[in-house]
């Protein structure tokens, strides 16, 4: 098992996707940005996926992530702003064609800071698991297959041998002549 295996690495680019484009969405809207319609939203989560998976083939550094995801954060500002139709977004927002402010700007560095910070540990984090998963499996796979073999294997009682003669050995002779009796001498007793 490997982090960088096809169906890993599209499990957790849908994943990211999803989280990435969802808190992206929700902080421009917070921000002073238009609401974006869901068919925006479906294509800016399918070119993250894609971007994503791309990516993950193989562990990747925090500058590398960082990196991607203020280009990501950049892309989906100017998607979600092209996105909605011009009605919809308030004339005192527009500036050259884009929504505009400290705002706007702080809120996708810090989804970019997030999501960066968020794919780096994930990945450690990620691989750490699997590579604990799998000593887990060999080890209890290890410890599981003797046993498994005595159970596939066929069974015959084994009964033990009989005595060659019934004489009673000596020590038990001794102890069938003792009495074992419980309390005081009965020449102490009071009754």
């Amino acid at each position: 098992m490997h982090s960088g295996q096809a169906h890993f690495r599209a499990a957790r680019a849908a994943v990211f996707a999803a989280v990435c484009v969802t808190v992206s969405a929700g902080l421009h809207v917070l921000a002073g940005g238009p609401v974006m319609r869901l068919s925006t939203l479906v294509v800016a989560a399918a070119l993250v996926a894609v971007g994503a998976y791309a990516l993950a083939g193989q562990p990747r550094g925090l500058g590398v992530l960082l990196g991607a995801s203020f280009a990501v954060q950049y892309g989906l500002h100017l998607l979600f702003v092209a996105g909605t139709p011009a009605d919809e977004i308030a004339p005192q927002v527009i500036h050259d064609g884009h929504t505009s402010g400290f705002g706007m700007f702080f809120v996708h560095v810090v989804a970019a800071l997030a999501s960066g910070w968020w794919l780096e540990r994930g990945e450690s984090a990620l691989a750490s698991f699997l590579d604990l998963a799998t000593l887990l499996a060999t080890a209890y796979l290890a410890r599981l297959w003797p046993r498994l073999l005595i159970l596939l294997l066929p069974y015959e009682p084994v009964t033990a041998p009989a005595p060659a003669d019934s004489t009673p050995r000596p020590v038990t002779a001794l102890l069938a002549a003792t009495v074992t009796r419980r309390g005081p001498p009965l020449s102490f007793s009071v009754l």
